[in-house]
C-alpha cells in the first residue's frame, strides 16, 4: 500500500487520468475530491462491497434460472413429422 502525506488543496495523480484532492480536513474526517473519465466509476468502499455482493447473487439467480430452462426443454419431447 502506498502512503502519503498531503495537505489541503493538494492532489494525487492515479495513472493519467485519475485525480484524488484534499478538500478539507475536520478532526479524523477527511473530504476528498475526485476527477476521472466518467467510465471509471468511483464508489465508497462499503457501496462497492454492496454492488460485488448484489452481482454475485445476481449470478447466481441467473445461472438458476438457466439451469431451470434448461431442465425444462430437456423434460419436453417435442414431436416433429
Amino acid at each position: 500500500m502506498l502512503m502519503l502525506f498531503r495537505g489541503i488543496n493538494e492532489t494525487v495523480m492515479v495513472g493519467d487520468d485519475i485525480e484524488v484532492k484534499v478538500l478539507a480536513v475536520d478532526g479524523m474526517q477527511v473530504l476528498l475530491g475526485f476527477k476521472a473519465p466518467r467510465k471509471i466509476a468511483v464508489y465508497r468502499e462499503e457501496i462497492y462491497k454492496r454492488i460485488q455482493e448484489w452481482r454475485l447473487d445476481h449470478e447466481k439467480c441467473n445461472r438458476n434460472f438457466q439451469k431451470n430452462i434448461d431442465s425444462l426443454f430437456q423434460q419436453k419431447e417435442i414431436a416433429c413429422d
